[in-house]
């Protein structure tokens, strides 16, 4: 994600977690209000109204409507679509920061039992796509297997072979010719988004 894009979905959540904007973004979603009006609601002085609108208008989240010395505010919610979609993009969630390797730590842990074995293949895609590729660690890349060993390497792993060799086949993580298996490398994996 671009640093501007960061810094502007930053700004968005530093902007919301205030609840007198928030508030103020409830009334003018319900209609044009001036400061004087969201002044007398809030029970705020206007300078603080003026403060809080500033920082929604750094945004573009507030049109403004001059009438005679009156000014008008309204929301922009197409401005509110535009920055959940940026938040809500895959490529854009994705390149937050977080924890991964923590969250799959504690996804092996909750699948894998202490003697190494699957208690269970996971329903949720994301969930399954951390045990392939915990399971990947029995394949070197430069090896060839037969259906038998890899059988064999994932019956070690849970009994429903099958079902892990499909899905290891499906994600790219393993690929298959004539009864031959073999490894792919990581950058050709296809995740459990974009399968």
């Amino acid at each position: 994600m671009p640093e501007a894009e960061l810094s502007t979905l930053l700004a968005f959540f530093k902007a919301l977690a205030n609840e007198s904007r928030l508030r103020i973004i409830g009334l003018i979603a319900e209609r044009e209000r001036s400061g004087q009006e969201l002044a007398a609601i809030l029970d705020l002085k206007e300078p603080t109204i003026s403060h809080h609108l500033a920082s929604l208008k750094a945004l573009d989240l507030v049109s403004v409507r001059v009438d005679g010395v009156t000014h008008w505010y309204g929301l922009r919610p197409e401005r509110l679509t535009e920055l959940n979609r940026a938040l809500l993009e895959t490529k854009t969630a994705a390149a937050l920061p977080g924890d991964d390797t923590a969250w799959e730590d504690k996804i092996i842990a909750n699948f894998v039992s202490a003697d190494g074995t699957l208690s269970q293949i996971p329903a949720s895609r994301r969930k399954r796509w951390v045990i392939l590729k915990w399971l990947m660690a029995g394949f070197a890349l430069d090896e060839r297997y037969g259906e038998p060993q890899v059988n064999a390497i994932l019956q070690r792993r849970h009994p429903d072979s099958a079902t892990l060799r499909r899905e290891l086949v499906g994600h790219r993580m393993l690929s298959r010719e004539s009864g031959v298996y073999w490894r792919l490398p990581d950058d050709q994996w296809k995740g459990f988004d974009n399968r």
